[in-house]
C-alpha cells in the first residue's frame, strides 16, 4: 500500500518546495471561499447578534478553525464590509424580479421610493444587520451621515447628479434622506429586537482606507468635501421646523373637518 511521506503533508515545506499556492490547496477546507463566509456571517449575526460574532465563532459555526477563514477575509473590517456589500446587493440584483430592484428607476423620486423600500425590506429581513449599514465606512470615514455602503452613496449621489442636482444639492438631499430614512428604520428594527450600538471607529480604518480605491466611486470623490461637513445642527433646526410646519397642517385640516386630529401619515 502507497504511503504518504512527510514533506507530502507538511504544507511549509511544500510552500518552500511548489510555492505557497500549492501549500494553500493542500490545507483549504473542502467547499469553503468568500461568499460561504459572508453567508455564514449573515446567519451567525441573524441569530445571534452583531455583538457576539467573532472570527473564531464564526469558524466554529462553519466547522474550520478561525484561521482558515483568513484566507478569504483578511479581517473583521473586511468581513463586516463583505456583509452590508451582500446584504446591499439585493437593492442592485433582479434576480428575483424584485420591484425595488434600484436600478431600472423612472426619475429621481422613483429611484428614491425604491431605496427607501428596499432599505426597508433589508432592515425588516435583517433586523440585527442594519444597524451596521448605518455605521460609518472604515474606507470614507469621512461620509455624513454615515453608510457602510460606498456604492450605495455612490448610487444617490450619482442618480441625483444625473437629475441635474448640484453636487451641494445632491449632498444636502443625501443628509435629509438617509438622516429620515436610517433614524426611521434604526428605530423600527429595535422594535423587533435589534441591538443598536456605537459601532464606527473615531478614526476610520487606515489599512482599509488604503485598500479601497476610491477611484471607483467618482460622485463619492467629487464631493468629499461637502460630505465631510458636520452640519448637524442647522439640519436638526431645519427638520424640526419642517416637522412643525406639518403639524400646522394637520391641525388646520382638522378644523375644517369634524374636529378630530387627523393622521400624520
Amino acid at each position: 500500500m502507497a504511503t504518504t511521506s512527510d514533506d507530502e503533508r507538511d504544507p511549509d515545506l511544500i510552500a518552500v518546495q511548489e510555492g505557497p499556492q500549492a501549500a494553500q490547496e493542500l490545507t483549504r477546507p473542502a467547499g469553503l471561499d468568500r461568499e460561504r463566509i459572508l453567508k455564514a456571517a449573515i446567519d451567525f449575526i441573524d441569530d445571534q447578534g452583531l455583538a457576539a460574532l467573532t472570527m473564531r465563532r464564526l469558524g466554529s459555526s462553519l466547522g474550520v478553525e478561525a484561521m482558515a477563514l483568513y484566507r478569504y477575509v483578511p479581517g473583521r473590517e473586511d468581513l463586516l464590509d463583505g456583509v452590508v456589500d451582500r446584504v446591499v446587493e439585493t437593492l442592485f440584483d433582479d434576480q428575483d424580479g424584485d420591484d425595488v430592484f434600484i436600478t431600472d428607476h423612472n426619475g429621481w423620486q422613483d429611484y428614491l421610493v425604491r431605496l427607501a423600500h428596499g432599505m426597508r425590506r433589508i432592515a425588516l429581513a435583517h433586523p440585527a444587520v442594519f444597524p451596521l449599514i448605518a455605521s460609518r465606512p472604515p474606507a470614507a470615514p469621512w461620509v455624513r451621515p454615515p453608510l457602510r455602503s460606498l456604492r450605495l452613496v455612490e448610487s444617490f449621489l450619482g442618480t441625483l447628479h444625473d437629475a441635474g442636482f448640484s453636487d451641494p444639492a445632491a449632498v444636502a438631499a443625501y443628509r435629509a434622506y438617509s438622516s429620515f430614512l436610517l433614524g426611521h428604520l434604526l428605530l423600527e428594527v429595535t422594535q423587533i429586537g435589534a441591538q443598536v450600538s456605537l459601532l464606527d471607529q473615531p478614526e476610520g480604518d487606515p489599512e482599509a482606507q488604503e485598500r479601497t480605491d476610491l477611484t471607483e466611486y467618482p460622485n463619492l470623490l467629487r464631493t468629499e468635501q461637502l460630505l465631510g461637513q458636520d452640519k448637524s445642527a442647522a439640519e436638526f433646526e431645519e427638520s424640526l421646523e419642517n416637522l412643525l410646519d406639518r403639524l400646522e397642517r394637520v391641525l388646520h385640516e382638522a378644523k375644517n373637518s369634524d374636529g378630530e386630529v387627523g393622521d400624520l401619515a
